[in-house]
């Protein structure tokens, strides 16, 4: 057996979602059982090469983690020869100028989303990465959820029959700041910065609906600020011109339509912090981050309107809970399995660039839809 190592400059890792799931849920989950193997006796040994503006966060990380490997210097990284692999969490404002220079230099990209802050310039890096012949991906994780797995299994199967619709509740109460402490970053909410939770979720609800029920055709979106003001992480208050809530609807390809409110000022009457209820002519489900429960046409009671009497039902009782068959991992990790066997062993691939660049298109429509109050089609894009 041979091991190869594989170095990977890491951009943004001292935020939440680059140290948390990237590092250490991802590489050094796979360093941790040994590397990952390609199936013809190589196994790939990840080296992350942690890159920053903070040289001190850096240097903590590589400490607490036995790395040798940091930088401040982006442009150094991209110009050691030992580094094969680009991968971005930074600020969304940060990361479409990076994502070029790293595509220049001839690095395989691996990148959270939404790959840029416009459609055009995330259609510019997918082309620019189709020109300099690089393999790109980009982080779509919640259709390797537990949840979303087994929803697609049904789908797969035929459960549903002609699938009529979709509804998704999102969200959660991100304090203001000002008496608790804000469990997201203030950038989030200044639209200056790249922020508002359309160019956050829109991109994930587009690849989501694409990959499991059909291609977005139109959106009709609105979207809100509800909470006006903020405090930062200093504590000092500043105005979120960013919007906090979306509520859209999107008609899919085949004649389906979902309907997916986003919300970062609701709180959570739910099971999970996001659900999808699917509803189609031989059965529904309803499906979550690790969750999810069916009720077949057969077994679909009849409930009777009567505001004078209390319920006589519970209805969640009567759904039965899909069972797992088999164990799941945690999804950011697997796709970065399947990304690295695409970089190495040509291992087919499709979540790319231009995959990350209808996100974008999708949320950028959405805003635009809210802004203009009216539906839009959603036109299909190609390089």
């Amino acid at each position: 057996m041979t091991r190869k190592t594989v170095r990977i400059a890491m951009n943004g890792v001292t935020g939440r979602m680059g140290y948390r799931q990237h590092l250490v849920r991802s590489l050094l989950a796979l360093r941790e059982q040994g590397g990952l193997a390609l199936g013809d006796g190589t196994v790939l040994w990840p080296e992350p090469v942690l890159v920053g503006r903070r040289a001190p966060a850096l240097k903590a990380l590589a400490e607490r983690h036995g790395l040798e490997h940091w930088t401040t210097d982006v442009d150094a990284a991209l110009a050691d020869p030992a580094v094969d692999i680009y991968f971005d969490a930074q600020v969304t404002s940060a990361r479409e100028e990076a994502i070029k220079q790293a595509i220049a230099a001839g690095k395989h990209v691996y990148t959270e989303k939404p790959t840029a802050t416009g459609l055009d310039g995330a259609l510019e890096l997918a082309r620019l990465a189709a020109a300099a012949g690089i393999k790109h991906g980009v982080v779509q994780d919640k259709i390797f959820l537990p949840g979303l797995l087994k929803l697609k299994r049904l789908i797969d199967g035929g459960f549903f029959g002609r699938i009529l619709s979709v509804r998704g509740e999102f969200g959660y109460w991100v304090f203001e700041g000002d008496w608790q402490e804000a469990q997201r970053p203030s950038w989030n909410y200044r639209a200056e910065d790249g922020g508002g939770i359309v160019v956050d979720m829109f991109p994930h609800w587009e690849y989501v609906l694409h990959e499991l029920f059909g291609r977005v055709r139109s959106v009709q979106a609105l979207a809100t600020t509800h909470v006006p003001q903020r405090w930062d992480e200093n504590g000092k208050p500043y105005d979120a011109t960013a919007d906090d809530a979306a509520y859209g609807i999107f008609e899919l390809e085949g004649g389906a339509v979902a309907q997916i409110n986003s919300s970062w000022t609701v709180r959570v009457n739910r099971d999970e912090l996001v659900e999808f209820q699917v509803d189609g002519t031989e059965g529904s489900a309803v499906a979550g981050l690790r969750t999810c429960r069916a009720q077949h046409r057969s077994a679909t009671p009849k409930p009777v309107w009567n505001p004078d009497i209390p319920a006589t039902e519970v209805f969640r009782d009567q759904w039965q809970k899909v069972p797992d068959n088999g164990e799941f991992d945690n999804g950011f990790k697997a796709q970065w399995e399947l990304f690295l066997k695409h970089v190495y062993a040509d291992a087919p691939y499709h979540w790319d660039l231009l995959a990350g660049a209808r996100g974008v298109q999708l949320a950028e429509l959405g805003l635009r839809s809210s802004a203009e109050g009216r539906r839009l089609d959603v036109p299909e894009i190609q390089l």
